[in-house]
């Protein structure tokens, strides 16, 4: 074993959300990295104490309670590196998602097309675009001065201009960002993130520099037809560390620990997911999906290209009602295998709004949460696909295109009694299509190891070698249309040491098939009345190797886009005997 792993850093990991902080410890046992144990405390960001360093000290003395390990030192300081009688770590990383969203203004020359770009990348962090300016904007200058400093905007994302295209036009919509900030008292000033015409980067830093905190990245729109949000979230992580370090209590003592690299949580999740689709088939994509108190956050990687989504008016936090606000009652309520009155339904998210600390009491508040997690998944899948380059997106119906593997995490999915309602909330919120293979990151470590492949990039993989992650199962999704109880698909099971087994599965079915946990077996797989299995269209079939889950292989026949039926009894009845196949 080479001496750079014998003696390789330890690494600690902290990880503040909205509603917990987490401390992870990562050593080296045996001469590979591992994950050894995490500590949990609840978040304070928020009121009483409006500091979250009182919960990351919570959350590493409950580490030192699991490991023994000392980890802070007599000036109340985290000891770095580790001393010789054990105590202390070598390294230090810090995500955060805690705190309101970043207020945004998002200005672009056209409104469909580079405000459009300055929008979504607003989205692929903790934000809210609160209002837009481009050249359709009919308000007149001294109303987009007064909207400015009426709404005090956290951030400005400025897009627009081809690159040695458009220059008069870009500089004209940002004199009224120049004229808010010079009426605005200098600590209530925006950060402004230029992501335009490279060309006028001088005569930007000219009109703005000396006002406010100006960052450049590269151009996200360097053509009408081209749109690389990537090259500037780099960027927009930098300025989110910069606005948590100015606005939350507690946050810059923490970005100190990580050596000035805090970086948002969604950000180092949308990191492994790339490195994920570096490691796996190429022709199909990695699917990442985090649901939290701060945003549900879901990441597509493409061999190393990533489309990250935030989506902050979908979670079970603070801001949960925005999940009502972008569907309905009826479309939560249809999730629900229990009779919840509508009135019912809307008094516990407006209660969970404003106790988010709060942990469903009942079958009934569980199945609620369930609900309101599958709708957040449905809405931002849809969200993610719209965004998808053309090429990428699955002909038809919005279905997802091919994943393998989709990796999903946060406390709805990783504290449940059974794994089959995790993978049934899964199954119904993601909808996958094909053959895929759903891994459940059971420990909600995806991040910490986003953040330390920034400085190590040997943890992250050794530790995904280990048994630290839970393979739920292969699950196979024929999307097609057809009578409901028509034959959607013919199965052949091969396991080693037994006789090959045929079945027929109905279209509307869920269906298991028992493989225990880390055994293979090959499965001939032949699509009937042109459904789809994702082996080259409707119809075409072909074998493929699957290793078995906590759950099995499990054959999701029910339908793409699954449709439920819409008398309330037989839905909840159907519901009811989904849950009971998966042995939720």
């Amino acid at each position: 074993m080479p001496t750079s792993l014998i003696n390789a850093d330890s690494l600690l990991a902290i990880d503040v959300g909205a509603v917990s902080t987490r401390a992870m410890l990562f050593d080296v046992v045996d001469g590979r990295y591992r994950f050894l144990a995490a500590g949990l405390a609840p978040s304070t960001a928020e009121a009483p104490f409006f500091d979250v360093g009182e919960g990351i000290r919570r959350a590493i003395d409950h580490l030192h309670l699991i490991t023994g390990r000392e980890f802070i030192g007599p000036d109340e300081q985290l000891i770095i590196p580790s001393k010789p009688n054990g105590s202390g770590v070598d390294t230090c990383v810090a995500t955060v998602s805690a705190g309101t969203p970043l207020k945004v203004v998002a200005i672009g020359l056209l409104e469909d097309i580079s405000t459009e770009s300055a929008v979504r990348l607003a989205s692929t962090t903790y934000a809210q675009v609160v209002d837009k300016l481009s050249l359709n904007d009919r308000r007149k200058q001294a109303a987009r001065i007064d909207s400015i400093l009426r709404l005090r905007p956290d951030l400005v994302i400025v897009a627009g201009g081809t690159e040695d295209g458009a220059s008069q036009s870009v500089i004209s919509l940002l004199e009224p960002v120049g004229l808010a900030c010079y009426l605005s008292p200098e600590g209530q000033r925006p950060e402004v993130l230029y992501a335009g015409n490279h060309s006028l980067v001088d005569e930007v830093e000219s009109l703005l520099g000396s006002l406010v905190h100006l960052s450049v990245s590269p151009n996200i729109r360097p053509a009408l037809d081209v749109e690389q949000l990537s090259v500037a979230q780099p960027e927009l992580a930098q300025v989110y560390r910069s606005i948590r370090v100015r606005d939350l209590n507690g946050v810059q003592e923490l970005d100190g620990w990580a050596g000035g690299k805090l970086i948002p949580t969604a950000t180092a999740f949308g990191r492994m997911v790339r490195f994920l689709s570096h490691v796996y088939d190429s022709a199909k994509g990695v699917f990442g999906v985090d649901i939290g108190a701060s945003a549900t956050v879901l990441a597509a990687g493409f061999s190393g290209d990533v489309h990250l989504g935030v989506y902050t008016d979908l979670c079970l936090g603070q801001n949960v009602t925005g999940i009502l606000e972008n569907s309905s009652v009826e479309g939560i309520a249809r999730w629900l295998p229990v009779d919840i009155p509508a009135s019912e339904i809307q008094d516990y998210i407006y209660n969970k709004s404003l106790h988010p600390y709060t942990l469903p009491a009942s079958q009934e508040a569980l199945a609620l949460e369930q609900a309101l997690a599958r709708q957040a998944m449905q809405i931002g899948v849809k969200r993610l696909l719209d965004g998808l380059p053309t090429h990428i997106r699955t002909s038809g119906h919005g279905l997802m295109p091919l994943f393998e593997p989709i990796v999903a995490t946060g406390s709805i999915l990783t504290n449940t009694p059974s794994r089959g309602q995790t993978l049934l909330t899964l199954l119904d919120g993601l909808q996958p299509t094909g053959v895929t293979t759903m891994v459940l990151d059971q420990n909600n470590i995806m991040p910490a190891l986003g953040a330390a492949a920034g400085i190590n990039s040997i943890l992250p993989v050794q530790v995904l070698e280990s048994s630290t992650f839970m393979n739920l199962g292969t699950v196979i999704s024929p999307s097609g249309s057809a009578p409901y109880g028509a034959l959607a698909l013919r199965v052949k099971v091969k396991q080693e040491g037994s006789t090959e087994a045929t079945l027929e599965i109905k279209h509307g079915t869920l269906e298991v098939i028992p493989l225990p946990l880390g055994k293979a077996a090959n499965l001939h797989l032949q699509p009937l009345n042109r459904f789809d299995v994702g082996m080259g269209g409707p119809g075409r079939g072909g074998s493929v190797r699957v290793v078995g889950g906590v759950l099995g292989v499990i054959i999701d026949a029910r339908g793409r886009p699954l449709r439920l039926p819409k008398e309330d009894a037989r839905r909840r009845d159907l519901l009811k005997k989904w849950i009971w196949t998966l042995g939720g």
